[in-house]
Formats: C-alpha cells, sequence, structure tokens
C-alpha cells in the first residue's frame, strides 16, 4: 500500500541522508588536524562536489589526518 518507487526513494535520500552525510563531512574535517593544507583542500572538495566529496573524504580522506 505504502511502497516507495524509485521517485520517492530518491527524493527521501536527498532530503534526508545527503545533509547529514555532507555536515558530518564538514565537522569532521573542521575537528579534525591534517597535514599541510589537506584541510582546506578536502573542505573546497566537499562543498563545491557534496555528494561525491563526502564519500571520497569518507573513503580516503580520513586516513590523511595527523597523528
Amino acid at each position: 500500500m505504502f511502497g516507495l518507487g524509485g521517485g520517492e526513494f530518491a527524493f527521501i535520500f536527498i532530503i534526508l541522508f545527503l545533509p547529514i552525510l555532507i555536515i558530518s563531512a564538514l565537522i569532521d574535517i573542521l575537528r579534525s588536524e591534517f597535514k599541510g593544507n589537506n584541510k582546506i583542500v578536502w573542505v573546497l572538495v566537499v562543498i563545491f562536489l557534496p555528494f561525491l566529496g563526502s564519500l571520497l573524504y569518507f573513503g580516503i580522506g580520513r586516513s590523511q589526518k595527523a597523528l
């Protein structure tokens, strides 16, 4: 009766999940220390390519944090 089609699922994904992913990536970047200018680069990547940038940050960017 209340099955989600492709359009509804995409809408829910964009409205709910995407902002959470982007905001959590930006918060993690800003709270962390990076070597060189990596912090600025990651913030710009996430701002200008929100979905892809967030996925890239969580995939490879977190390993670039300074110890």
